[in-house]
């Protein structure tokens, strides 16, 4: 998660975080998911280590929750998936929901290859729709 600059879509994060072209808050939040299998975590979702990874330990839909202590605005979402590493696991829809509770999250549509995400694609222009308190993920292979 990152905020607050415009970046380009496919855009190295890592690179632009170096840059200070954009900023990760990931760390500002309390992630929780919807199952995983031991060792297949949130420390793993999270990691800078392109070999480790999540593994949901339930059925369909898969959600990570992502919980600020404060509004949060969240301009740009940076998921890596390598579908030609294992198109059978790899995530083939990605939504997300924000608000300020679970009682008020409206879908936002995202920018670049609509609810497919692989890196750095921006929310579209939607200045009540941005992330403040709560995003909600939604994956399913």
């Amino acid at each position: 998660l990152t905020t607050p600059n415009k970046t380009s879509p496919g855009a190295d994060p890592k690179q632009l975080e170096r840059t200070g072209t954009v900023w990760d808050i990931g760390s500002q939040a309390f992630w929780s998911l919807s199952s995983c299998k031991p060792e297949f975590g949130v420390d793993q979702l999270q990691d800078d280590n392109l070999e480790s990874y999540w593994q949901s330990d339930g059925s369909q839909p898969y959600l990570v929750n992502i919980q600020f202590r404060r509004k949060t605005t969240v301009k740009t979402l940076c998921i890596y998936a390598d579908y030609k590493s294992d198109e059978s696991y790899t995530p083939s829809k990605i939504s997300a929901k924000v608000g300020n509770n679970f009682h008020n999250l409206q879908e936002i549509r995202l920018g670049g290859q609509g609810r497919r995400i692989t890196r750095g694609q921006e929310f579209e222009d939607q200045p009540d729709q941005h992330g403040e308190t709560l995003t909600l993920l939604k994956i399913q292979n």
